[in-house]
């Protein structure tokens, strides 16, 4: 197959290149549409009861969605203002489509007691058609804006969506702005050249044509969370430039043996094709474990960050090579190897050192690995509010003005009680007394839905704990629990019954892919145990950071006592994957020095040596683009930037420079070990070579 790729590519590299153009046209035209339709229902999982409810719930209430207005003056009470704000209330109520807007000096609660601040909830009709509502809500908001006050700030229902949105479009644009310029300046030392160091962005630039493509089709069967656009963008352009980093590499060396451009392709190709075609395959792999959970954003987040990896893959096996087919006369070969084997000396003196001093590597390095990973003990998950919006954002200056002037409570969404027809009052009444001022109403067809005001935030720990014993004293009543609480404690409950089932798909998965590769059935257990431990190290410090609130302000975040219930299983899952992208290009070198030296201590050093320079120039450049990605202040992608950011330099550091070697010494000849049935497979099905590698200076001293 790769071969094909590489003739194909080859053969017509004006045509790949002009596909792939109109592919950057497509992305960048209609896959931009995506921004407009995002969501912010993260925690819906089919089947669960707080969904079934919430299901019935739209089907039977009367009432529709809501949008909320802080009023802020110096005081509320003043004639002008009160005279402002009761024709504000007068037009909203003759906007089309709006049901209700109540008065809020005549109504409980509305007006902060200190004076200088007022609500006005603005309820739309129930039914209304999409852009009957879309008229009504914009009509709302504008009239809202209106209100002649120092302070108005206006969000919640559909407003919160859009103006995620708007702040996503706004946060990617600025990130691609910073890590464009940082990346091309690092490859150019790199390479030494402005082509060679060119063609890597051209990769990553259809890799963000990709992700927005990708984004754009999932949006038209499923709903596409605020997070998806950042998340997949970084992880495009990271990998793409990975990819192609790794194949510039590899392109410079087979120049510097072979001089006809389109040959050193080829080779190219059918090595480093290889590792990049493996690499993909195994991200691929881990965002698979997704799929398992029956979370929507779980899936369709695993769907679309798959179908990036995919494209960046695909950029890398055809519109680079048709590149390089075309330009790569006018880049330099890479200098002549040392005679004296010491090329990547930094990298073979340490992979010497961790060698002969493995018991000591792995007595200092695994231990220190499980003290970072300590606070994963503790690691507690929540949807959160408002406040892990930037400070910027409209949603969160309404959060903090609703924070500063009223009490502790105020707009927390309550936790929803559905009780059927045939549930009996002492039921009802008994669900009604767990909360102070419980509300009550019927909806048609005989169902009454109880509103229980919980004390603390909307997932905190009282709200949990409420939506716990309202399932406690249900009985056998037909009455169902939904609202953000509930879909907390079940979307909690979905990970520790789904969680064991998607390692076991990614674990078992990888092994496969590892061992197609290498041919060892050790070496796929002993990546995946030091993969584990550096994932468990990042995930530490995410916590430590930003659940405990050490050294958070200094990302311009704040402790939140929780992490995102986004974070853990996006870091999990995708830093894995980038973990097996620099076990591959180090695994591969090893292969290729053991195949034509037949000396298993050496093939260690000498693969080191050969690919160090490479994981560690892609892990800075994935570091750029994550650290950028972290500059807009959404406290999820903070988590998931710093996670992946940490995952990828402990794991090209630690882990790949020390504990590889040092652990490839402990196993010695026993690292490429197989059983002899699954040794005939491998040799049968396996990955072979497809074309000689260049040969490998001999060390001067073992």
């Amino acid at each position: 197959m790769l071969s094909t790729l590489a003739r194909a590519a080859t053969r017509r590299p004006l045509t790949v290149m002009l596909l792939w153009g109109l592919f950057l046209l497509l992305g960048f035209g209609l896959g931009t549409g995506v921004f407009g339709k995002l969501s912010d229902d993260v925690p819906d999982v089919p089947g669960t009861e707080s969904e079934i409810a919430a299901e019935y719930l739209d089907d039977v209430d009367p009432s529709g969605e809501s949008v909320t207005a802080v009023v802020e003056a110096t005081a509320v009470d003043d004639p002008r203002v009160r005279a402002e704000v009761g024709r504000a209330v007068a037009d909203l109520r003759e906007i089309a489509g709006v049901a209700a807007v109540p008065d809020p000096y005549a109504t409980r609660g509305l007006v902060a007691e200190d004076g200088r601040a007022l609500i006005v909830p603005v309820e739309f009709k129930g039914g209304l058609g999409d852009d009957a509502e879309e008229d009504a809500v914009e009509a709302a908001a504008g009239r809202l804006h209106g209100i002649d006050a120092s302070g108005v700030h206006v969000s919640g229902g559909p407003l919160l969506g859009e103006q995620l949105g708007e702040r996503a479009q706004e946060d990617v644009k600025n990130a691609e702005l910073i890590s464009l310029p940082v990346v091309l300046g690092l490859l150019l030392v790199i390479f030494g050249g402005l082509r060679a160091a060119g063609l890597p962005l051209l990769v990553a630039v259809a890799g963000i044509a990709g992700a927005f493509l990708g984004l754009f089709a999932f949006s038209q069967v499923t709903d596409i969370s605020v997070y998806a656009i950042q998340v997949t963008t970084m992880l495009g352009l990271g990998l793409a430039v990975d990819y192609a980093l790794l194949m510039l590499v590899r392109f410079r060396e087979e120049r510097r043996e072979v001089p006809d451009v389109v040959e050193a392709v080829h080779r190219t190709v059918a090595a480093a094709g290889r590792t990049v075609l493996f690499s993909g395959l195994t991200v691929a792999v881990s965002l698979a474990g997704l799929l398992v959970f029956p979370s929507t954003f779980l899936r369709s987040m695993g769907l679309a960050v798959a179908a990036v990896v995919v494209v960046d893959m695909l950029a890398a096996l055809t519109l680079l090579p048709a590149l390089l087919t075309r330009f790569g006369g006018k880049i330099a070969p890479a200098a002549k190897a040392r005679a004296d084997g010491e090329e990547g000396r930094l990298f073979g003196r340490l992979a010497r050192f961790a060698a002969r001093r493995r018991v000591a590597v792995l007595a200092v390095a695994v231990p220190a690995l499980l003290v970072l990973a300590l606070p994963v003990t503790g690691m507690r998950v929540n949807i959160g509010d408002a406040q892990q919006l930037p400070k910027s954002t409209e949603a969160r200056r309404l959060y903090d003005a609703v924070d500063a002037h009223f009490p502790p409570g105020t707009g927390v969404s309550p936790v929803t009680a559905v009780l059927r027809p045939g549930t009996d009052a002492a039921t009802a009444d008994r669900i009604g007394a767990l909360a102070p001022g419980t509300e009550r109403r019927e909806l048609p067809g005989g169902a009454t839905v109880l509103e229980l005001r919980p004390a603390g935030t909307v997932d905190g720990a009282a709200a949990t704990a409420l939506v716990e014993r309202v399932r406690e004293l249900r009985g056998d009543a037909p009455v169902q629990v939904t609202g953000t609480a509930a879909q907390l404690v079940d979307f909690r409950q979905m990970l520790a019954d789904r969680a064991p089932w998607a390692a076991l798909t990614v674990l078992a998965g990888i092994f496969v892919l590892l061992f197609g590769f290498t041919g060892s059935v050790l070496l796929p257990l002993r990546t995946i145990a030091t993969t584990l431990l550096s994932l468990a190290a990042a995930l530490g410090a995410v916590v430590w950071v930003f659940q405990d609130g050490h050294l958070a302000g200094l990302l311009g975040a704040e402790g939140l006592g929780a992490l995102s219930l986004t974070a853990p299983p996006l870091i999990i899952a995708i830093a894995f994957g980038l973990a097996m992208d620099y076990e591959l290009f180090i695994l591969a070198r090893m292969r290729e020095a053991r195949e034509q030296t037949g000396d298993d201590r050496e093939a260690v050093v000498t693969g080191l040596r050969r690919s160090g320079r490479v994981v560690t120039c892609a892990a800075l450049l994935l570091a750029v683009v994550f650290g950028a990605f972290m500059t807009g202040g959404f406290s999820p992608i903070l988590q998931i930037g710093l996670g992946l950011t940490l995952a990828v330099l402990i794991d090209a550091t630690i882990v790949r420079m020390l504990l590889v070697p040092a652990t490839m010494a402990l196993l010695g000849r026993h690292a490429w070990w197989a059983p002899k049935p699954l040794r005939r497979a491998h040799e049968r099905f396996g990955v072979r070579a497809d074309a000689a590698a260049p040969e490998l200076p001999q060390p001067a001293h073992r």
